[in-house]
């Protein structure tokens, strides 16, 4: 008889998706081994005795840096993980994920990137005010800012100078794209856009985490081959893709791959938990196929 499949969790705390996803994986009868980022240690020299035991993680952290780390140490290993290192490395990154966008296809606002305030500033009078001033790294909407004017872009450029953390040390500045009062979040899970909500607020920045309201969004064609494409282009696996309706079509903004999911349940109606566990266990089985395979042949 098969012994159930062990599934490690990856995460910082247990919040409400955390214990969605924890109660799924009990459901389906697999074995399951917490690692808190804020407890273990990673031994470049030997594998993680638990983490090795394990025939796919789910990392759920809350710090990008922490998860970013331990995946690729997760991928040394050969240990399956969902997402991947690649996929965190990407997402994690707005200008890598830009680039990511772009290189596929897929269409996305007008990005630039600039090194130095003056560069900044130049690329700021080609994009045309409004633009939006992003960090590279972070989430939740923080330290978006909408520049209006050129005053402001040089008051703003002037704080992330002096800020001086790496992450103030390029500039990405992306067109202002006039939303609806609202914009679109899809998931995606494997080859399926299963569900999406719209998120609307007054202001410009409707990330649920900000205030935005959350109802459902019908998936059109456009959207789910949109939000295949953007998931593919990042490297696929479970992911949440934010776009927004502009005059030239549906744009993709970015692509998350820690998304949470809570507000987008009932508003959906889609076991969103439950779907990316069937994902989950479908990728550690394959892995542990593939290593019963590599055995047989082995042997």
């Amino acid at each position: 008889m098969e012994r159930e499949l062990t599934v490690g969790m990856l995460m910082s705390r247990i919040r409400v998706e955390e214990k969605l996803l924890l109660a799924e994986l009990e459901k389906r009868g697999a074995a399951v081994i917490r690692f808190d980022d804020r407890v273990f240690t990673l031994d470049l020299h030997e594998a993680h005795p638990g983490m090795a035991a394990c025939d796919v993680v789910v990392e759920r952290c809350i710090n990008h840096l922490r998860a970013l780390y331990t995946l690729k140490m997760l991928g040394d290993w050969g240990v399956p993980s969902v997402n991947t290192y690649e996929v965190a490395n990407i997402c994690g990154d707005k200008l890598l994920t830009s680039a990511a966008l772009e290189k596929a296809g897929v269409p996305s606002p007008r990005t630039l990137v600039a090194f130095t305030p003056e560069s900044a500033l130049a690329a700021c009078d080609e994009l045309g005010y409004p633009l939006v001033m992003k960090p590279a790294v972070g989430s939740w909407g923080r330290l978006l800012a909408r520049v209006n004017d050129r005053d402001a872009a040089e008051a703003l450029l002037e704080h992330k100078v002096t800020l001086g953390s790496f992450h103030h040390g390029a500039f990405y500045l992306q067109e202002f794209v006039a939303k609806p009062g609202r914009d679109i979040r899809s998931f995606v899970v494997g080859d399926e856009t299963i569900c999406a909500i719209y998120r609307s607020s007054p202001h410009w920045i409707t990330n649920t985490a900000r205030g935005g309201a959350a109802t459902n969004c019908p998936v059109t064609d456009e959207i789910a081959a949109l939000s295949l494409a953007a998931a593919k282009a990042v490297g696929g696996g479970v992911v949440a893709v934010d776009l927004v309706e502009s005059e030239r079509g549906l744009l993709v903004i970015e692509v998350n791959y820690t998304m949470e999911f809570r507000n987008s349940i009932d508003t959906t109606g889609v076991n969103i938990p439950a779907r990316i566990v069937d994902y989950v266990l479908a990728v550690g089985r394959a892995a542990r196929e593939g290593r019963a395979g590599v055995l047989a042949v082995a042997g």
